[in-house]
Order: C-alpha cells, then structure tokens, then sequence
C-alpha cells in the first residue's frame, strides 16, 4: 500500500497534464472575471455601522426603494390619458350644413353669422363624441383628472376634458350665447328649426393604439431616482442604527459605486485579487481530489469533466451577472451537482460544488445569498437524487429542491428584516431555477459523450443480463455466465459494505470473463461430461489457452463498444497473477520453474476498490466450487487464504484500497457463501407396510 502511495504521489506531482488543465481553467476564469470591485461595506438595516464615519465622496442620486417604484408604477398604471385626433376638415363641412338649413329656413344673415362664429370657437378647441359603454375609450379606467392628449397637425398638447366640447355641450354653448345677443330671441326654437344637435358631429377622434403606446411608455420609464445625495454629505455616523432611510442610501451609494466607480485602486491590483481568489479555488480542487479519490488524477477525462464544470458554472455567473443581478436567482447551480452525481462517487462531489458555487461570493452583490441559497439546493440535490432520478420523480427532486431554496429565501429576509417585497419575483425565479434543473439534466448524454464518461443510466442498462454480448455469453458459455452472476452477487455485496460503486462493480463482474465465450471448453465450468479438454495438452499450451482469455475479452469489449471504464475489469480480473495448478504440475513433472513467466497473466494490476473486489470474488467464487466441506471454519480458510495470497503476490499494490476495507470485504464473502453452501436437510425415506412392500416387489418383478 505505501508503495502505491508513493508511486501514485509522484506520478500526480510531475503529471503535466493535470497542470495544464487547471493553467487552462484558471486562464479562461481569469478572461471573463467581471472586471470590477467588491463594495466593501457590509451593513443591515436595525444593526449599528460598524465603519468609520461615511460622507459622499462624489454626487449621486437616489434611489427609490423597489416598494416605492412599485406603489409608483401601480399608480400611473392606474390612470390611463387618452389620446385623440384633431380632424380640421370637420368645421368647413359643419358651416356647409348650417348654410344649407338657414337657406331652407330662411333665418337671417346676422343670426347665421353669430352662429358660425360660435362654431368656429367651438371646432378650435374640439369636439368630443358622447361618450357610450360601447366606446372603445370606456374599456379603460382614464384619469381622475380628466386630463387628455390633443394632437393637432403640427402640435400635441395635454388638456383638461373640460377645456374641449362634446355635442350637447357645444349645442348649450351656443344657445347661451344667442340668448345674450338676442334677448327676445327663442334661441332653443330657432336651433331645434336649423336642427344644430345634427349639424354639431365630433372633430376629436379617440386613438386607441397610441392610447395604449403611451400608457406603458409612462409605466416602463418611471424614474428609478428621487433626489441627489451630494458631495460631502453625511451618510451615516460610526456606531448609528441603519434606518430604512440610511439603508435607502447606502442602496444607492453602493448602485452608483459598482456601475460607474467600478473599482477605486489599480487595476493591476484588482486582477491580482481576482488571480489570488481562482487561485485558491483551484489549488482547494486540487487538494480536494487528492485527498478523496486520487485515481481521478489517472482518469483525466473525469477530471477535465471536472474542471469543464467549474469554468462553465464561472461563466454562467459572470455572464448573468453582467445583465441582471435578479436573474442570478433563476440559475439552476444544482444541476451541476447532479452532472457529477451521474458519474462520481458521492464523497467527492459536495465538496466540488461547494468549491464550484464560491465565485457567487465574490462576483454578485447578492452572493452571500445565493451561495447559501445553492448550497442547500445542491445538498438536497445529492442526497434525494438517489432516490429520485427516474421519470416523473425527477420532478419531485426538484420540487423538494424548490422548498429548500424557498426556506432559505425566507429565513434571509428575516435576518435582514427585509420583508415580503418583491417576494413573488425571487420565489418565481426560483421556480424556474428548479425546473430549469430537470429541463437541463439530460445534457448528461452529451457530456458522457464528449467526455468519453460511463453514466449510471448507461452502467443500468449494461448490467441488464439481456444485452447482446451477454446472452451471446449465456448461449455459448453457460457455465461460465452462471459463475459470473455468482461473482456479480457476491461483489456487489461486498463494495457496498465499503460504499464503492455498487452498480460499477455489478457490471464489471458480469463481463469480466466474456473472453471464455470464443474457447468455453477450455474451462472446467463448461466441460461437457466425459470431455476433458486439457488431457491432451502440455502445462504450458493449457496455461496459455487459460490466460488467452483476458486479451480476448478486451477484444470482445471493444467489438461491442463497451466503456474503457468496464475493458478495465476484464483486464485487470486476475491482474499480473498466474496460472498455478498448471505451473506447479509443469514443476512437478521436470519443468524449469524459472519459465514462470509463461504461466503469467498479462493483465493490469486492479487500481480501483471495485476492481480489487471483482478480482477477489472471482477467485472466492471458483475457489468455493472445490471446497468438500461447506462449514464456517472451512469457508472462512479459503477466504483469507485467497486475499491473504492476492495481498502476498503484490496484485493489490496499485489499489486505492485499505486493509480496513479488505478485512470488511472478507467478512462479508465469509457470510455471503455460508448463506448459499449452508447445510441442506436430508429428507428420510418413507417406511412402507411389510404387506405393501411385498405386492410392489411383485409389480416390479412383473
């Protein structure tokens, strides 16, 4: 074990591969790290101000709250000016009408020409149709103060509706003033004769389009300020309670600071901060998987997956942030955790996420927030989605995601007694944040491809017994197929106990001897009765067609495309071991025990816990097969006499393995074959009447 530690320290700390990934990592970070400072206060309304007295070091204006923009834009939404056309060829067709009935009517010249006048004061101003519940304009709440938009041919003006006429009041207008030049005239009767209500029609028409245009040009460019803070001006004092007033300006002071001050010092200073922050977010990476599961360093393509993930989750934080501090709520951050869930050992994967989240501290002025925020989603996310991953109850992952989310968005709003403004909008995003988790995890296929990676889903589907190569197994080699399943059982049992990859371990054991099918008379578990395949040949020829098996099922493997990740297991079954009935009777019969090298598996050495344990299962297994006696004390001298000598033959010497786990697998070998070899009952035969017995022996004779 030492040895592999040290070969496998070595071999980390001069891989150059392993360095360029994290040099290229930290060179992408670094290109798109937004390109701005941290405010450096830090401040809660109802908490004292815990910095040195604060005056404004520039002018800036300030910032309504979002409960004063909302009330603010309810407000204008509430009232509704409507616009109306002015049409100036309406008065000429007026006057025509009224010629046309003072010529009928005969009425005089002067009375005519006090009419027309009036006429045309009134058209000057406009004239508004009666307003009906059918109109277009009632559809819509106007102002309370009667206020409209006139648009002329060359002007647009806002007036009061009393300022303009519609027709009855136009009609009023004109008989008051009849009324007054000529007292004894019957103005009433005379209008009702030249028929006035008809001849008056609207020259102010409603434009509903422009209307509405209007309406939400006003409520989409509210003013988002309410005043200026200037130079010099007194903020807040050392050891003052924040207010909702203070906090209002500290808002505005850190808005103003972060979008045009950006970052006071140098900007060399600045990108070493930000180079000393990826830094040790990479060097914690490093250290993290070294400490954990060091074979990631081996398997790069895992760890350049690792690192994708973490430059991807970086530039989705930078890039959002650059167009809305809001949106940032909406990320789904735990659909990373399960990117890894689907490919890693769980023990490795918090950590990570926690490590590929730390950049939301830094960049968002919301991150303190959001890290925890994510933490928790991602925590949920890698404990429920065990259980939860097929179908429709992937939903429920990310419904119990949600709730999570939401319980920490209400316990920060508490803590900062910000209240339930704006709530509906954060639990929306975060609505979304949870779907976008389920809509986005199946690009786990298109990563598993790119990155050449094995999936749960896809280590399910080859552990299925009907796949193609392993009913070609069944059919050619049933015996064989029958003491893989053994194998499978016996090894999927043990590497749970140590909590390695159960389902790995499964398919790695129901392949590893695929190579028997192209020879399976070759071995003893598929000999036909009578048929002794070896009898004809030499130590040697047998030994070599027993090893042959191992390349050939590499072979098989990769003819029927299976991941380098299960190749593995067939390659490494029994490791650089050898063939020793074979070896010992080449000794026995006057061989040179020095040509041992021809009774050697060319194999791998196991590197991994699951590797060790399809290794030591498969020597259990077809060892268990040739025990007499199936008592406890006899079982368990086989199992420690075959791992003490895979221990003794240095086949373990490259396994990411301790002696606490071997000595756990052990005991659960040990206990797994006393339940299959237990003792059987023997059934006692019947004792049959002597009268009986004497007429079937007469049946039988006959």
């Amino acid at each position: 074990m030492e040895k592999r530690e040290l070969l496998n320290t070595k071999k980390i700390l001069t891989s150059k591969a392993v360095y360029l990934g994290l040099v290229l990592a930290f060179a992408v970070m670094m290109f798109i790290f937004p390109n701005e400072g941290k405010f450096k206060y830090d401040y809660q309304r109802g908490r004292a101000w815990l910095y040195e007295t604060l005056t404004a070091p520039m002018d800036f204006p300030l910032l309504k709250t979002p409960a004063e923009l909302t009330e603010e834009r309810n407000l204008v939404a509430s009232k509704v000016i409507p616009y109306y056309n002015y049409d100036e060829s309406v008065l000429n067709r007026v006057l025509h009408r009224l010629s046309i009935s003072a010529n009928r009517n005969t009425v005089s010249d002067s009375i005519i020409g006090i009419i027309s006048d009036d006429l045309k004061s009134v058209y000057q101003k406009g004239v508004m149709p009666v307003r009906s519940n059918t109109d277009d304009e009632n559809n819509v709440a106007f102002n309370e103060l009667d206020l409209i938009f006139l648009q002329r041919s060359n002007s647009n003006s806002e007036v009061l509706e009393s300022y303009v006429y519609d027709q009855p009041k136009a009609y009023r207008y004109i008989e008051a003033n009849l009324r007054s030049v000529f007292p004894g005239l019957n103005a009433d009767s005379l209008l009702q004769r030249l028929d006035i209500e008809n001849i008056i029609e609207p020259n102010l028409f409603y434009d509903r389009a422009t209307t509405e245009m209007l309406h939400k040009d006003a409520v989409d460019y509210i003013s988002p300020t309410k005043g200026m803070i200037y130079t010099g001006q007194l903020i807040v004092s050392n050891g003052e309670i924040v207010t909702a007033e203070i906090e209002q300006i500290l808002d505005s002071y850190k808005a103003e600071y972060l979008l045009n001050m950006g970052y006071s010092g140098s900007k060399w200073e600045l990108i070493l901060a930000h180079a000393i922050f990826l830094l040790a977010i990479l060097l914690s990476l490093f250290i993290a998987v070294y400490l954990i599961d060091t074979s990631l360093f081996d398997r790069l393509n895992e760890f350049y997956f690792i690192l994708f993930l973490m430059v991807f989750a970086f530039a989705i934080t930078a890039v959002v942030h650059n167009i809305s501090s809001l949106y940032m709520f909406f990320i789904p951050y735990s659909v990373f955790a399960l990117y890894m869930m689907a490919f890693f050992r769980s023990k490795i994967i918090f950590p990570i996420y926690t490590l590929m989240i730390l950049p939301l501290l830094i960049i968002d002025e919301n991150g303190m927030k959001l890290f925890w925020l994510n933490l928790f989603a991602g925590w949920i996310a890698i404990i429920s989605f065990k259980f939860l991953n097929r179908g429709w109850l992937q939903f429920m992952n990310a419904l119990m995601i949600y709730i999570a989310m939401i319980v920490v968005e209400i316990a920060f709003r508490l803590v900062e007694s910000e209240g339930m403004a704006g709530f509906d909008i954060t639990a929306l995003y975060l609505f979304l944040n949870a779907l976008f988790i389920v809509a986005t995890y199946p690009l786990v296929y298109l990563l598993e491809k790119i990155f050449m990676l094995v999936s749960i889903s896809t280590l399910r589907d080859l552990s299925d017994t009907n796949s193609p190569l392993l009913q070609e197994l069944a059919k050619k080699a049933p015996g064989t197929f029958q003491h893989s399943l053994q194998v499978a059982n016996l090894a999927e049992r043990a590497v749970a106990a140590i909590h390695g990859n159960a389902t790995l371990v499964k398919v790695g054991a129901l392949y590893h001897d695929v190579g028997k099918m192209n020879n399976p008379q070759c071995f003893i578990e598929n000999e036909a009765p009578g048929i002794h395949y070896h009898a004809t040949l030499s130590p040697i020829e047998s030994a070599q067609m027993i090893i042959k098996h191992v390349p050939d099922g590499a072979e098989l493997a990769k003819k029927y495309h299976l991941p380098q990740m299960v190749i593995d297991f067939i390659t490494s079954h029994h490791g650089q071991s050898q063939t020793l009935y074979f070896y010992n009777k080449y000794c026995n019969d006057g061989g040179d025990p020095s040509q041992i090298d021809k009774f050697t598996y060319k194999g791998t050495l196991p590197t991994t816990c699951e590797q060790v344990t399809v290794m030591m299962a498969d020597a259990v297994e077809a060892a268990s097969r040739s025990l007499k006696d199936y008592s406890k004390e006899s079982i368990s001298e086989l199992v420690d006499r075959i791992l003490s000598q895979r221990i003794s033959d240095s086949q373990l010497a490259m396994a990411d393995i301790s002696i606490r786990e071997i000595n756990i697998i052990k005991d659960v070998f040990k206990k797994h074959l006393g339940e299959i070899y237990h003792a059987r009952i023997v059934y006692p035969k019947k004792e049959e009447p002597d009268a009986l017995r004497s007429v079937t022996v007469d049946v039988e004779m006959e």
